[in-house]
C-alpha cells in the first residue's frame, strides 16, 4: 500500500513563530482555528493522507457532493499540489481524478479580516478584552500578506495608530492642569503608547518580517508608532514646550534642594531620547538654562562665601549633576553639561578664588581644603598652572619676609627649615606629588633666599654649628643626620657658598680645637654630604683640618715619647695641635706674655718638631688655646677649665691679692678689648673668681680686681666661657674680605684658563664664560676689573684692531 502527502509550506510558518505568540496577553488568547476558503473553522492545520484507488472510488459520491480541497492549506490559502510518484516493482502512476480550477477567496474575506484585525488593534489601544487569540490574529495576518495584501494591511494599521495618537497628543492641547500634572499624564500616554506598539507588533510580526523588511524605505510597525508620536509632538508646539519647561522647572526644583520623582523625569527624558528630538528640543535649553543658573549663583557664593566653603559648594554642585547624568540625563549631555558648571563656578573666578583665598589657605596649613582646591582646578583648562604660579608667589613673598628682615637673623633658619617642611608637605599631601608644583618649590626658595646677599649662607652655617656643638642634647643622632639633609636642602639654594664654606670652616675650627664638636661622626657626615653635593674642591680644606688633628695626636704622642727617652722635665702637661696654614682660617697673630714654664714647653718642642720637618716653620696662636688651672680657695680645691687669655690673667694673682686694669694688660700684653672681655668673663659672669671693684659689668681702666678666696661652686670641675664677642663688624667684615679675595682668586683663574684655551674671545663671549664656570654670583663691573688687572699684569691683551676683543699672552 502506497501513502501520498502533501506538503503545507505555509503551517510551518505559523508554529515557527508560535514564541512570538506566547507573549500575548490572556485576554486575545482564543480556540487557535484557522479559517479555510469556505470560512469554517472545522479542520486543523496538518498534512492531508494520500488515498489508494479504492478508497478514493469508495469516497467519489462524497466528493461529488463538495468542493475538493485535499490541495488547500491548513490556512485556506489555495495551493498546487505536489504529486509525489512512488515507484515500485513495476511502474505505476498515481492520478488524483476529477480536479477543478483553484478555490478562491470569498470576495468578503479582506474586509472581515481587516475588521477583525481593526476591532483588535483598538482593543489593545483602548485597553480592552479582545475575543480573539494573538494566534488567530497572527494568522490572519499572515493570510492577508500571503495574498498580496501587504501593503493594505501596513496602510491601514499606520492610519488607525495615528488617528489614535493624534487623539492622545490633541488632549493635551486643551488641558489647563499643572505642570507636574501635565508630565505625569504625558508619561503615562508615553508607557501606554509604547505598551500598546508592543502588542500591536506581536500580532503584525509577520507583516514586519516580510513586507516591511522587503522595502528598505519602509518603517517597521515600532519605528512607525515612534515616528507618529514624534511627529505630532513637533506639529504640537505648545505640547512639547510644556514636557521640555515642566522638565526643566523639576531639575531647577531639585537643584534648589526640593526632592522630586526622578523615575518621571527619567521616562520623560527617554522618550525624548527615543523619539530623537532630545537634543533639539531639551539638552539645549537645559544647558542655556544651567549656564545662567550657575553663572549668577558663582558671582553672588563668590561675594558671600570664604573660599574653603565655596570650593565645598562647587564640589558638591559637580557631584549633583553627575548624579543626574546617572539618574535620568542621557550620557550624551554629561560632557557639556559638567564642563559649563565647571566653567560658570570655576574657570570665571579662578583669579578670584586664589587671590582671595589661597594664602590664608597655605598660612594655615588646610590639607583637606587646598587638596579640594587642586582637584577642582586639575578639571578646568590651565586651572593648575595658575595655581602653581599663585603658590610660587605665595613662597617667594612668605619667604622673603622672612629672610629680609634684620630682627629675625636668630631665627631665620629655623623658620626657613619650617617653613620648607610645610610646603613640601602641601607639595606631597594636597598637589599629589606634581612635579611641576615640586620645581616651582626648589625656584621660589632660590630666589628669595637669594634676595639678601651672603647673610643666608653666613646663618646657615652658623646654625650647623649651632646643632654640631657639643652641649647640644635636643636630638638623638638619628634626628640629627635628618636635620643636616633638611639643612643641605637650604644650602643648595644658596648662591654664595663660598660664603657658607668661610664661616663653616671658622666654627669647625673651633669645634675641633677647643673639643666642642659633639659627635665626629656627625662631623664626617656633614663632611660628606657637602662633598657630595659641592664636589672635593670645596671640601678639601675641611678634610684638611681633620687630617691636621689626626696628625697632631700622633706627633704629641711621639714627641711625650721622645721627652721620656731624653729624660728631658717638663713642668707643664702640654698638648699642642699643628695646623696647616692653608687648611685653616687665617687668625690675627698677637704676641701676649706667656709664663716661663710655657716658653720652656715651646722650645723644647719646637726644636722636636722642625728636627723632624726641617723647612717647615712653626708660629703660635695663643687665640685657640685653652687651659686646665688648679685652684685653691677656702671651700677647698677646685679646677678652672679657661682659655689661654684667661689663664694668663689668674696667673697674676698668685703674686697679689689685687690688681688693676692697666697693670693686667702691661703684664699680659693682652689687646684692649679681649682683655675686657677676658675680665668680664671672670669676675662677671656666673663662675666669678675675681671681684671686680667697683662692681658693675662694664669694664674700665680704673677698675681694680681682687681673687675671690669665698668663691664656692658644687662641682670640682668648672668651666669659665670667655665671653665671645658678638660677630663683630670687624670680624664680619674680614671674614667677608677673605672671601671676596677668594673670588678675585678664582676670577682671575677662570679668565686665564678660559683664553689660554680660547686664544681670541670676544668680551660678550668671555663674560658669558664665566658666568657658566663661576659657581659663585658676581657682578659684570667686577668681572671688568678682573679682565683690566689681568691685562695690566700681561696676562692677555686688547685685540690692536678690535677693541671689544681680547687675545691671550702666553
Amino acid at each position: 500500500m502506497f501513502s501520498l502527502s502533501v506538503k503545507d509550506s505555509t503551517s510551518h510558518g505559523c508554529r515557527h513563530n508560535r514564541r512570538e505568540l506566547d507573549n500575548c496577553p490572556a485576554n486575545l488568547r482564543g480556540s487557535g482555528e484557522i479559517p479555510n476558503s469556505s470560512g469554517s473553522s472545522k479542520r486543523k492545520r496538518g498534512s492531508i493522507a494520500g488515498q489508494t484507488d479504492e478508497n478514493m472510488s469508495d469516497n467519489s459520491s462524497e466528493r461529488n457532493k463538495r468542493p475538493n480541497f485535499s490541495a488547500v492549506g491548513s490556512n485556506g490559502i489555495n495551493r498546487n499540489v505536489n504529486i509525489i510518484n512512488i515507484k515500485t516493482s513495476g511502474t505505476k502512476k498515481i492520478v488524483i481524478k476529477n480536479q477543478k480550477g483553484e478555490p478562491k477567496l470569498p470576495d468578503d474575506y479582506t474586509d472581515k479580516t481587516w475588521e477583525k484585525l481593526r476591532s483588535a488593534v483598538l482593543a489593545i489601544q483602548k485597553s480592552k478584552p479582545n475575543k480573539y487569540s494573538c494566534e488567530e490574529l497572527y494568522q490572519a495576518v499572515e493570510n492577508m500578506c500571503n495574498h498580496k495584501m501587504a501593503h493594505t494591511l501596513y496602510q491601514n494599521l499606520r492610519s488607525l495608530t495615528e488617528a489614535h495618537v493624534r487623539a492622545n497628543i490633541e488632549q493635551f492641547l486643551a488641558e489647563s492642569m499643572d505642570r507636574f500634572l501635565f508630565l505625569k499624564k504625558m508619561n503615562e500616554t508615553w508607557q501606554d503608547h509604547c505598551r500598546q506598539m508592543i502588542m500591536i507588533r506581536s500580532i503584525f510580526l509577520y507583516l514586519d518580517r516580510t513586507f516591511v523588511l522587503q522595502n528598505a524605505q519602509i518603517l517597521s510597525i515600532w519605528d512607525t508608532g515612534l515616528d507618529l508620536f514624534r511627529q505630532y509632538i513637533l506639529q504640537y508646539t505648545l505640547v512639547q514646550t510644556r514636557v521640555v519647561e515642566g522638565l526643566l522647572m523639576l531639575i531647577e526644583k531639585e537643584r534648589q534642594g526640593d526632592a522630586v520623582d526622578r523615575t518621571l523625569l527619567k521616562s520623560l527624558l527617554r522618550m525624548l531620547t527615543d523619539l530623537q528630538i532630545y537634543d533639539k528640543a531639551f539638552e539645549t535649553k537645559f544647558l542655556l538654562a544651567t549656564e545662567r543658573l550657575y553663572a549668577a549663583e558663582g558671582q553672588r557664593l563668590m561675594q558671600e562665601l570664604e573660599v574653603p566653603e565655596y570650593l565645598a559648594h562647587v564640589d558638591k554642585r559637580i557631584s549633583e549633576e553627575n548624579e543626574r547624568v546617572l539618574h535620568y540625563l542621557d550620557a550624551s549631555t554629561k560632557y557639556q553639561l559638567i564642563h559649563n558648571v565647571e566653567k560658570q563656578l570655576l574657570s570665571e573666578h579662578i583669579t578670584n578664588i586664589l587671590q582671595k583665598g589661597l594664602d590664608s589657605l597655605l598660612e594655615g596649613k588646610r590639607i583637606h581644603d587646598l587638596s579640594l582646591l587642586y582637584s577642582l582646578f586639575g578639571r578646568v583648562k590651565n586651572g593648575h598652572s595658575e595655581l602653581c604660579t599663585a603658590f610660587n608667589a605665595y613662597i617667594k613673598k612668605r619667604g622673603r619676609t622672612i629672610v629680609i628682615d634684620p630682627e629675625k637673623d636668630r631665627t631665620m633658619v629655623q623658620e626657613l627649615l619650617d617653613f620648607k617642611d610645610a610646603m613640601d608637605n602641601i607639595v606631597i599631601t594636597c598637589f599629589n606629588r606634581n612635579e611641576k608644583f615640586s620645581n616651582s618649590l626648589k625656584e621660589a626658595f632660590e630666589h628669595f633666599i637669594n634676595q639678601r646677599a651672603n647673610k643666608p649662607a653666613e646663618l646657615i652655617a652658623k646654625f650647623v654649628d649651632s646643632k654640631l656643638r657639643a652641649g647640644n642634647k635636643e636630638a638623638t643622632e638619628e634626628e640629627l643626620e635628618k636635620l643636616l639633609d633638611k639643612i643641605m636642602v637650604l644650602f643648595r639654594f644658596i648662591h654664595g657658598k663660598d660664603v657658607f664654606e668661610a664661616f663653616y670652616k671658622k666654627d669647625l675650627a673651633k669645634r675641633l680645637l677647643v673639643g666642642k664638636s659633639a659627635s665626629v661622626d656627625a662631623e664626617k657626615s656633614m663632611l660628606s654630604k657637602l662633598k657630595q653635593e659641592c664636589g672635593g674642591g670645596f671640601t678639601s680644606k675641611l678634610e684638611g683640618m681633620f687630617k691636621d688633628m689626626e696628625l697632631s695626636k700622633d706627633i704629641n704622642i711621639a714627641f711625650r715619647q721622645h721627652i721620656a727617652n731624653n729624660r728631658k722635665l717638663i713642668p707643664l702637661d702640654m698638648t699642642v695641635n699643628i695646623l696647616t696654614m692653608g687648611y685653616w682660617p687665617t687668625y690675627t697673630p698677637m704676641d701676649v706674655t706667656v709664663p716661663e714654664q710655657m716658653l720652656q714647653f715651646q722650645d723644647v718642642f719646637k726644636n722636636f718638631y722642625l728636627n723632624k720637618h726641617i723647612g717647615r716653620k712653626l708660629q703660635w696662636q695663643p687665640t685657640l688655646g685653652h687651659c686646665v688651672l688648679r685652684a685653691n680657695f677656702r671651700a677647698g680645691i677646685k679646677e678652672l677649665v679657661v682659655s689661654l687669655f684667661q689663664s694668663l690673667v689668674l696667673l697674676l694673682f698668685n703674686s697679689a691679692d689685687e690688681l688693676g686694669f692697666e697693670y693686667l694688660k702691661a703684664a699680659t700684653n693682652i689687646e684692649d678689648g679681649e682683655l675686657r672681655r677676658t675680665l668680664q668673663s671672670l669676675a662677671c659672669g656666673k663662675a666669678r673668681v675675681l671681684n671686680k671693684i667697683p662692681k658693675g659689668r662694664d669694664i674700665s681702666e680704673s677698675d681694680k680686681f681682687r681673687f675671690n678666696n669665698d668663691f664656692v661652686n658644687k662641682l670640682f670641675r668648672i668651666k669659665i666661657n670667655q665671653i665671645q664677642m658678638k660677630e663683630t663688624t670687624e670680624e664680619q667684615k674680614a671674614t667677608e674680605e677673605r672671601v671676596y679675595q677668594d673670588r678675585q682668586y678664582q676670577i682671575d683663574a677662570a679668565i686665564v684658563r678660559i683664553m689660554k684655551m680660547r686664544k681670541t674671545l670676544s668680551h660678550n663671549l668671555l663674560i658669558s664664560e664665566l658666568y657658566i664656570q663661576l659657581k659663585f654670583p658676581v657682578k659684570p663691573a667686577d668681572l671688568k676689573k678682573r679682565i683690566e688687572s689681568l691685562i695690566d699684569r700681561d696676562y692677555m691683551e686688547r685685540d690692536k684692531e678690535t677693541s671689544n676683543q681680547y687675545n691671550y699672552v702666553a
